[in-house]
C-alpha cells in the first residue's frame, strides 16, 4: 500500500508544481539567494524519485519478503512526510496576502515567521532528498527480489482444491442453489450457455459448484476443471484447460487423456489445438474464481459453440464477470440464514458431541461467533474447526472469542479463511484500496451512508478527477466497484435503486482490520487493552474507548481523526488533536459532548472536512477563516446559530450543512431552523450542498449565484419572495434535491415560474400552494426517478389526478396536503411507486386504491389520520406490500389493520404506534 502513499504525494507535488503562485515564489526567492531558492528542483527530483518507486512497486507483488516488507514500509512513511511538506509549502505561499498583493519577497521581511518556515520546509526538502538516496542503497543492500508468483496462485487455488474434497455431510444450505444450477446445467437447449455464480470470498461459490460438477460431468463427453488466478496469462488458461480435460472413455474413440505437450505452443497454437479437442464434443468446462471479464473474453472464441449443449460455469467475487453470463443463467449466492449457520457450525466445532449439539454453557458464546460469521460459509467452517480444537469450558471458549482478532491474525488454522478474504483484498485495483480500508474506521455493523462516505474519500484525497465528472461521481463509481467485487454489502436502496447504505461483513472486516495497521490506521474499540501509538499514524479512530490515553501523545502526521465514543474527555482532544496534530484533514467530532472550539482549529491548515453534527459547540470561532482547504462543514444539529463572516474566505467549500432539526418526525410546521449565513456566502462558486438557509429579499436574489448547486433547502420563505426566488433557483441546472419551507404553514409558496430544473429527483414544499402549481413545469413528467413531499399545501381537492403523469415517482408524502375527505388510487397510476406516506390529514375517511394501481408499492405509512376508520379498500391489490406502518390512529383502525396479515399471507408486516424502525 505504500503505492497509496506515493499517489497522494506525487497529487499534491502536482499541484504545487502547477501552481502559479509557487513558481511566482520560487523565481522571487531566487533572485536574492536563499536557502530555499532551488526549491523547485528539489521538489521535481522528489517527484521523480516517487514516480519511479511507484513504477517499481507495481511491477512486483505484495509482501515478498520481511526485508522487502520493511523497505516498502519506509517508502511508505516517507512518502507521507513529503506530502505533508508539500502540502505546508502549498498552504504558505497560496494564502499568503499583504497589502492587497499576493505573497512577494517583501513578506519575508514583514513576516519573518513566514521566511523561518519556508526556510524550514527548504531544509526538510532537502533531507527528503537523502533520505530517498538512502532508501535506494538500503534495497539495493539487504533487499532481494524473489518472485512469488507461484506461491500466490498456489494460495489462491488452495481453496479449489479443498473443496472438491468436501464431505456432503459437512455441506449446508446448498440444496435450492444446487438445482438452479444443476438445471441450468443440464438444460436441453443445444446452444453453447455461461453460467456463472458469484459473490464474496467464501460463501461456498467453489463448494456449490464443485458439487454440481461432480454429479454432472458424467452427462458429458468431456470436462475440465480450471482455477484462474488474476496474474495468470491467456496462455495459462488454455493450457490448464487442455491438461485437465478429462474424456469419457465410451464417447473417444482412441486412448483418452493422453498427455498433450503444450510447452513450446504460443496462444495461436493453443487455441487451435484446444478448438480440435471440443469440436465434437459436448463439453463441461468450470472457470473458478475470475476476477477480470477480460480473462473470458480472451479465450471465449476458443471455446466453440458446436450446438451439443456444452456448458461453461465460471465463478466470481466480481458482478462484472457474473454478467458474463445470461440473466437467467446467473446466481448470485447469498450468506446462509441463521439456522444454517448454526447447523454448519457445530458439525465441525462439536462434531465429538451427540447429533453435533452445543452444550448449554457454550450457548452464548457460539452463538457470538456464528453472528460475527454473519452466513459466511468458509467463516463458519474455519472458526468451527479452531474451537473444535479447544476444551468445551466456558471460560476456555471466553478466552478464545476475546482474543478472535488475534486469532485470525495468527492461527494457522484460519489461514484458508485469511487467505481467502485478504486475497480479495489484495486483487483490488491500488486506488481501491484505502478506500476499501477505510470503511474499518467505522464501528464493527455500521451502516455506511454513501453520501458521508463520499465526502470523506474525497477529503481524504482517495478521488482523482476523471473528465468531466465532479469528484462526488468518481467516487461513487469506487463505491460500485467496491459493490460489484464483494467487498461491501447493499443494506438499504433508495425508492430507484441507487445505494443508499452500506456495510462490511463482519469477517472481512476482522481481516481488514489487521491489514489496517499496516497502514498506519488505528482503531480503537473494546478490546483495546493497551493504546499504542507511533509518530507514523495516519488515521486514528476512537470507536470506545477503554485504555487510558495520555496527554502527552504526540501524533505529527495524524491525517484523520474521528471519534464515535461521545466518552472521549474534551482534554484529551484538545490536547494531542488540536495542538499536535497539524497535518489533519478529516476531523470528525460528530455527537461528542464538547461545547466549544478552539482559535487553534485555524492552524489545521489542510483541513478538509470538519463534522461538528449532534454537538453542544454554539459558536466557531474567528479562526475557521484560515482553513481555505475546507471542503465539508457539517454543524447539523448543533448549537450554532450564526456563522461568523470568515466563511465566505472557504472558496473550496463544497458541503455545508448548518440547520437545526426542532422535530425530527416533522409533525409541527417549524420542524427545522435555519443558521444566520454572512451575505458572502454566494461567492462560493463550488457548493454544492447548502442546507438550510434562512430567507430574505438579499437571499432570494443572490442565490442564483450559486450554479453548481446539487443539495439546497431554503427556510422561511415569504410570499413576496417567490418570484425572485424561482428566477435564483431556475440558474441551478444540477439541482437534484430541493427543499423549501414557507414562513408559517399560512403563506402561499408560489412557485409556479419555477422550471429548467431537469435534474431535480427530490422536491420538498412546506406551506400552502395553489391548485394550479401541479399543472407547472415543476410537476412536469421526467424521465428520472423522483420522489415529492407536499406538507400543510391545504389544496381543496384529491392532488392524485394531476400528479397521475408522474409514471417515474418513486416516494410520495402527503401530509396535511388536502382537504378533500376521499383518495382514490386509480389503475395504472404510479407504476412505479414504492413508498407511500399519508400524515395528518383530519378530513380523510376513505382511500382507496384499485387493482393495478401501485404495482410494486412495498411501503405505506399511515400517520394520525383521525377520521380514516378503515384499512384501504382494495389494499390487497398490492401484491408487492412488506410492510405498513400505522402510527396515532383510531382505536378500531388498529384492529382492522392486524387482518392485513391474513390478506397477504403473513408477508406484509404491519407495526403499530412508534414501532417502526425505518
Amino acid at each position: 500500500m505504500a503505492e497509496a502513499a506515493i499517489l497522494a504525494a506525487l497529487k499534491v507535488i502536482g499541484d504545487v508544481l502547477a501552481s502559479k503562485l509557487v513558481k511566482l515564489t520560487v523565481s522571487q526567492t531566487s533572485n536574492i539567494g536563499l536557502t530555499f531558492a532551488n526549491l523547485k528542483e528539489s521538489i521535481n527530483n522528489i517527484s521523480r524519485e516517487l514516480r519511479v518507486m511507484k513504477g517499481y512497486l507495481n511491477e512486483i507483488d505484495d509482501e515478498d519478503s520481511e526485508s522487502h516488507e520493511a523497505w516498502v514500509k519506509e517508502v511508505q512513511n516517507s512518502a507521507n512526510y513529503i506530502e505533508d511538506i508539500v502540502s505546508e509549502f502549498a498552504y504558505i505561499v497560496g494564502n499568503k496576502k499583504f497589502d492587497g498583493k499576493l505573497f512577494h519577497v517583501r513578506t519575508m521581511a514583514k513576516k519573518p515567521k513566514v521566511f523561518i518556515k519556508l526556510k524550514r520546509i527548504a531544509s526538510e526538502l532537502t533531507e527528503v532528498e537523502k533520505s530517498l538516496n538512502h532508501l535506494a542503497t538500503l534495497k539495493e543492500r539487504w533487499v532481494t527480489k524473489r518472485n512469488t508468483t507461484i506461491r500466490k496462485n498456489l494460495e489462491s487455488n488452495n481453496a479449489a482444491v479443498s473443496a472438491h474434497f468436501i464431505d456432503e455431510d459437512n455441506i449446508v444450505g446448498i440444496e435450492e442453489n444446487r438445482l438452479v444450477i444443476t438445471n441450468c446445467v443440464i438444460c436441453e437447449k443445444p446452444q453453447l450457455s455461461v453460467i456463472s455464480v458469484w459473490g464474496m470470498g467464501g460463501v461456498g461459490k467453489t463448494t456449490l459448484v464443485t458439487n454440481v460438477f461432480r454429479r454432472e460431468k458424467k452427462n458429458f463427453d468431456c470436462s475440465a476443471w480450471v482455477s484462474i488466478s488474476q496474474s495468470y496469462s491467456t496462455e495459462n488458461i488454455l493450457r490448464n484447460i487442455i491438461f485437465e480435460i478429462d474424456f469419457v472413455p465410451r464417447n473417444f474413440d482412441c486412448e483418452p487423456n493422453l498427455p498433450i505437450d503444450t510447452t513450446n505452443m504460443d496462444c495461436r497454437g493453443l487455441k487451435e489445438r484446444l478448438r480440435k479437442l471440443l469440436k465434437e464434443m459436448k463439453y463441461l468446462i468450470v472457470l473458478d474464481d475470475m476476477w477480470n471479464p477480460n480473462s473470458f473474453e480472451e479465450i471465449r472464441d476458443t471455446l466453440i459453440d458446436n450446438h451439443r449443449g456444452s456448458r461453461i460455469v465460471i465463478t466470481s467475487r466480481n458482478a462484472v464477470v457474473a454478467n458474463l453470463s445470461l440473466k437467467i443463467n446467473r446466481l448470485e449466492l447469498k450468506a446462509l440464514s441463521q439456522k444454517e449457520s448454526w447447523d454448519l457450525f457445530c458439525r465441525k466445532a462439536f462434531h465429538l458431541e451427540n447429533n453435533n449439539e452445543c452444550p448449554p454453557p457454550l450457548q452464548k458464546w457460539a452463538t457470538d461467533i456464528v453472528s460475527k460469521c454473519a452466513g459466511l460459509p468458509l467463516a463458519l467452517v474455519s472458526l468451527g474447526g479452531v474451537f473444535s480444537l479447544i476444551e468445551n469450558t466456558e471460560p476456555e471458549w471466553e478466552r478464545v472469542c476475546g482474543q478472535l482478532s488475534w486469532e485470525l491474525a495468527k492461527n494457522p488454522n484460519l489461514d484458508s479463511l485469511k487467505n481467502i478474504l485478504t486475497l480479495s483484498f489484495k486483487y483490488l485495483p491500488r486506488y481501491l484500496k484505502n478506500c476499501f480500508l477505510y470503511c474499518c474506521i467505522f464501528p464493527e455493523d455500521s451502516l455506511l451512508a454513501r453520501n458521508r462516505l463520499v465526502r470523506l474519500w474525497i477529503a481524504e484525497g482517495f478521488i482523482e478527477q476523471k473528465g468531466r465528472s465532479t469528484l462526488e461521481e468518481v467516487a461513487e463509481g469506487y463505491l460500485q466497484e467496491l459493490i460489484q467485487r464483494s467487498m461491501l454489502q447493499i443494506v438499504e436502496r433508495n425508492t430507484w435503486g441507487r445505494v443508499k447504505k452500506i456495510r462490511m461483513h463482519d469477517t472481512l472486516r476482522e481481516v481488514a482490520t489487521n491489514l489496517c495497521r499496516k497502514e498506519n490506521f488505528r482503531l480503537l474499540q473494546e478490546d483495546c487493552e493497551i493504546v499504542d501509538f507511533s509518530n507514523s499514524v495516519r488515521r486514528l479512530s476512537i470507536v470506545k474507548l477503554r485504555a487510558e490515553i495520555s496527554h502527552e501523545v504526540y501524533l505529527p502526521r495524524l491525517r484523520t481523526f474521528m471519534s464515535v465514543d461521545p466518552n472521549v474527555p474534551s482534554s484529551l482532544l484538545r490536547s494531542f488533536i488540536w495542538d499536535k496534530s497539524r497535518y489533519l484533514a478529516v476531523l470528525n467530532l460528530d455527537g461528542q459532548k464538547i461545547k466549544k472550539v478552539t482559535d487553534a482549529i485555524g492552524d489545521l491548515f489542510n483541513l478538509r472536512y470538519l463534522g461538528l453534527r449532534d454537538t453542544e459547540v454554539k459558536f466557531l470561532p474567528k479562526s475557521i477563516e484560515k482553513l481555505t482547504n475546507l471542503q465539508t462543514l457539517d454543524l447539523m444539529i448543533s448549537k450554532i446559530q450564526k456563522l461568523p463572516d470568515g466563511i465566505t474566505k472557504l472558496k473550496k467549500l463544497r458541503h455545508l450543512f448548518a440547520q437545526v432539526r426542532v422535530d425530527p418526525t416533522y409533525r409541527i410546521f417549524q420542524a427545522l431552523a435555519g443558521i444566520s449565513l454572512p451575505k458572502g456566502i454566494f461567492y462560493l462558486k463550488d457548493l454544492q450542498t447548502l442546507q438550510a438557509l434562512e430567507s430574505n429579499a438579499i437571499v432570494v436574489r443572490e442565490l442564483g449565484n450559486l450554479t453548481q448547486l446539487r443539495s439546497f433547502r431554503i427556510l422561511n420563505v415569504k410570499e413576496n419572495h417567490s418570484a425572485e426566488l424561482c428566477r435564483s433557483l431556475s440558474n441551478m441546472k444540477s439541482l437534484s434535491y430541493l427543499s423549501i419551507h414557507a414562513s408559517n404553514e399560512n403563506e402561499h409558496l408560489q412557485l409556479e415560474g419555477l422550471e429548467n430544473l431537469q435534474q431535480l429527483q427530490k422536491l420538498r414544499l412546506f406551506g400552502r400552494l395553489n391548485e394550479e402549481i401541479l399543472k407547472s413545469p415543476l410537476f412536469e413528467s421526467s424521465g428520472k426517478p423522483i420522489q415529492i413531499r407536499l406538507a400543510w399545501s391545504q389544496l381543496q381537492k384529491d392532488p392524485l389526478p394531476s400528479l397521475s403523469h408522474l409514471n417515474n415517482l418513486t416516494w410520495l408524502t402527503l401530509q396535511k396536503a388536502f382537504k378533500d375527505p376521499k383518495l382514490n388510487f386509480r389503475a395504472e397510476w404510479f407504476p412505479k411507486l414504492k413508498f407511500l406516506s399519508l400524515m395528518q390529514m383530519p378530513n380523510l375517511v376513505q382511500v382507496e386504491m384499485e387493482q393495478g394501481t401501485m404495482v410494486i408499492l412495498e411501503k405505506i405509512q399511515l400517520w394520525e389520520l383521525e377520521q380514516l376508520k378503515d384499512i384501504p379498500k382494495g389494499i390487497e391489490h398490492l401484491i408487492n406490500l412488506k410492510r405498513m406502518v400505522c402510527k396515532n390512529m383510531p382505536a378500531d383502525f388498529g384492529k382492522l389493520a392486524s387482518g392485513v396479515h391474513q390478506l397477504f399471507h403473513f408477508k406484509c408486516q404491519v407495526i403499530p404506534l412508534e414501532a417502526d424502525t425505518t
